[in-house]
């Protein structure tokens, strides 16, 4: 079994999340997602995976910038994504992805299906 982790290891949530799946066994590849952003593509691939309809539903709706960019105005999926690409600190964290299908490991726990 393959994993991928996007991670940020300053976030404590992508910290104990990578933990878990190195506990369990496993040694994914880690995307450090804030130096290498993931394009619109890969973000729609993401979309798939976790099975969500709304880029709103992987992105951190909490951060100042996404209040600077008024993007809870925004309709388009489109736009989203290319935020998202464009400032990658938007997307939420971490997303552990197995095959075809992805988690947000917020709860960490969220992961352990994958274990």
């Amino acid at each position: 079994m393959s994993l991928t982790i996007y991670h940020n290891p300053r976030c404590s949530k992508s910290r104990q999340t990578l933990a878990l799946i190195e506990d369990a066994g496993h040694t994914p590849q880690i995307i450090l997602y804030l130096n290498e952003p993931p394009n619109i593509a890969a973000l729609k691939g993401l979309m798939r995976k976790l099975q969500i309809s709304d880029p709103r539903d992987m992105m951190r709706t909490g951060e100042r910038l996404y209040k600077e960019l008024n993007l809870k105005q925004e309709s388009s999926a489109q736009n989203l994504l290319a935020a998202i690409a464009e400032n990658p600190i938007l997307l939420e964290r971490p997303i552990v992805v197995c095959g075809e299908k992805a988690v947000i490991g917020r709860p960490p726990e969220a992961v352990k299906a994958f274990l």
